[in-house]
């Protein structure tokens, strides 16, 4: 048996402090985590529920640089999240379970095609080409966890062309990243190289090409790209 064409090449993402890479096997993503941001988007936070998504790996931008523009959107929105990266896995797992499956923490941005989402959510459609194209996902290196103090409660800022445009704390998470990953392990077996973008707080909004945009999350780590 032989391939047909040469497979894709795994999507790693460098490790701080180490000459280790990352292998990405998956990645999750939560909606509506931060009751601030779900009131932003026109939603009530008693009555929603944060939903999850997928992103396809080979979709990561990793590290500072140019970040594509995408095609067919006039409306593309930045979320600056905190992202979990697993090194083990399993089904049903328990917090403790989690807790030792988590390997570190990264700094992530979820482009979002705004309009595009809108729309699809206006005709009840599924809404992912709103949130999955090239380049949709951007990421910072990951951190080990025990270099990271407390990701659960740390400060996460984002700015656009040196503009403060969310200035907030982990801790307003709806659902932390432990109990999402608690729940998540319900839905399906989680496994290493599963990464969960854990949501965006208040004060998303639109960018255009040439817009820098810079994200920081204390104890994390930073990211920077320019729109290109």
């Amino acid at each position: 048996m032989a391939y047909l064409f040469a497979p894709a090449d795994a999507t790693t993402v460098p490790v701080d402090g180490s000459d280790d890479v990352f292998p990405v096997n998956r990645i999750f993503c939560i909606g509506k985590n931060y009751a601030d941001h779900v009131r932003e988007m026109g939603s009530d936070p008693a009555s929603t529920p944060p939903c999850i998504f997928m992103k396809p790996a080979n979709c990561l931008k990793v590290g500072d640089g140019d970040l594509a523009y995408p095609s067919a959107t006039t409306d593309l929105h930045y979320e600056g999240e905190l992202v979990v990266a697993l090194a083990a896995g399993g089904k049903d797992l328990n917090r403790a379970a989690i807790e030792a499956a988590i390997f570190g923490y990264a700094c992530g941005l979820d482009m979002t095609r705004r309009d595009v989402q809108g729309d699809l959510k206006e005709r009840r459609l599924p809404w992912d080409m709103g949130k999955s194209f090239d380049d949709c996902a951007a990421i910072s290196a990951i951190r080990p966890k025990d270099a990271c103090g407390s990701p659960a409660d740390t400060h996460l800022k984002l700015s656009v062309n040196d503009a403060v445009r969310q200035n907030d704390t982990t801790a307003k998470m709806i659902w932390p990243a432990i109990d999402a990953l608690v729940h998540l392990s319900t839905l399906i077996e989680l496994k290493a190289g599963d990464l969960l973008y854990t949501g965006t707080p208040e004060g998303v909004g639109a960018v255009v090409r040439g817009d820098r945009i810079d994200l920081e999350i204390e104890n994390v780590g930073s990211l920077s790209v320019t729109l290109k």
